[in-house]
């Protein structure tokens, strides 16, 4: 099996150029902003990071296709790098600090393409995740500095933290009763939102976390993080990986439980 270390060190120098960028330009007041035809905000930062990822992995890896959000689908082949240059958006143009750079590898396979290399790195929280496919999940501001990522092992709902974005999504797709009953049966409910949710499940400070629409670029990176940390994750319909354009995620022990209140 390829070990990807070396994918993942190209990844980590990626996540470095993308902080310094993002970073760069958090809180500035003469930041642009526009809406896309989807009704959803992109910065400036947004285009700049994108660019500037792709503009290293072509260097790096000509031959690798590249998908990412504001530019779409570049090249073919059994290996593409997937980017969400800013996960969370309107946090980013708030000044929130909530927000990161998504940066992950997939690989063609039985099923489509799979991920195997995943970085998520936060740089207005000061956090970074990652994770390579047979090499577990890691959390610290390098590789050198890293501490090893395991799910908790919370294995009754009402002992279970539970976590998601917002309540609109659920009720436009009909499943609002279903998360509310979920909401009751647990011991803790947070909105932290976006990736973060997922990071938490792989720390194991959080057990289960959903969201009913998600796009490839949000979940890829944040998908192989949690199960290389011992976790579950599956689209809503239990499908495994981040395939079903939303996301469910867990410790395991209670994922059958998650999906059927939100399947």
């Amino acid at each position: 099996m390829p070990d990807y270390l070396d994918d993942l060190r190209l990844a980590h120098v990626l996540a470095d150029a993308a902080d310094a960028a993002t970073m760069d330009r958090f809180k500035a007041l003469d930041l642009k902003v526009e809406t896309k035809p989807d009704m959803t905000p992109v910065s400036e930062a947004d285009k700049a990071a994108e660019e500037l990822i792709r503009g290293q992995l072509q260097r790096a890896r000509p031959r690798d296709a590249i998908l990412g959000e504001e530019y779409g689908l570049e090249g073919t082949g059994p290996r593409r790098w997937v980017i969400d240059p800013i996960d969370g958006t309107k946090n980013y143009v708030r000044g929130v600090p909530v927000w990161a750079t998504l940066i992950a590898l997939m690989e063609a396979g039985e099923g489509g393409y799979h991920p195997v290399v995943g970085v998520v790195s936060a740089p207005a929280l000061g956090r970074r995740w990652w994770a390579a496919k047979g090499h577990g999940a890691f959390s610290g501001r390098s590789l050198s500095s890293a501490t090893r990522l395991r799910v908790s092992k919370v294995a009754k709902l009402s002992d279970a933290s539970f976590a998601y974005s917002s309540l609109t999504g659920w009720e436009e797709r009909g499943k609002l009763h279903g998360f509310l009953d979920l909401t009751r049966e647990v011991w803790r409910t947070r909105a932290y939102g976006d990736f973060w949710p997922y990071m938490m499940v792989a720390e194991g400070s959080v057990d289960l976390c959903a969201e009913p629409e998600l796009s490839l670029w949000d979940m890829a990176a944040t998908a192989i993080v949690v199960t290389e940390a011992g976790g579950t994750f599956t689209g809503l319909d239990g499908r495994p990986g981040p395939h079903s354009g939303n996301g469910a995620a867990s410790n395991g022990l209670l994922h059958d439980e998650l999906l059927g209140y939100l399947g």
